[in-house]
């Protein structure tokens, strides 16, 4: 709804068919969930990315019903799949966003992400993005975050 309203028509025409939970879950990463009253209300998608001998932990997707927005829970997702992938020995975490969606890349700066320029596999993936019509909407980023050291 958000991207609708934000992105008009593009947004329609940009959007495709939603994986299911069970094949995100067949990906090699993590899913987590946030649940309220045992329904599930919002969800963070992280891959492993492999790029040569360096394995990557990606934000592949973060979202929250719209009834349950503005309360933070998407940045605490965000959290809990950094702290995932920090336990998992991974030294950051990375996704691709929107330049100047307020909900994309400001919101992903705030919790500490970076802009980084695209290599191997993110670039890659960048390359993706731009052939299925992603930067019709408007600029995309690499964005990164430190994770540090368990």
């Amino acid at each position: 709804m958000l991207f609708r309203e934000h992105l008009g028509e593009l947004s329609a025409a940009l959007s495709a068919p939603a994986p299911s939970g069970a094949e995100r879950a067949a990906e090699p990463g993590h899913l987590l969930v946030a649940t309220s009253d045992r329904e599930v209300v919002g969800f963070a998608h992280v891959l492993v990315l492999e790029d040569g001998h360096d394995r990557i932990a990606h934000l592949e997707q973060v979202s929250v019903l719209p009834e349950h927005g503005r309360r933070g829970l998407g940045a605490r997702l965000v959290r809990a799949a950094a702290e995932e992938a920090r336990w998992d020995g991974f030294d950051r975490l990375t996704l691709c966003t929107y330049r100047d969606v307020p909900w994309n890349a400001p919101f992903y700066a705030r919790i500490g992400f970076e802009v980084v320029e695209p290599r191997g596999v993110l670039g890659e993936l960048r390359d993706r993005e731009r052939s299925r019509g992603l930067d019709e909407a408007g600029e995309r980023v690499v964005m990164a975050l430190p994770l540090g050291h368990r």
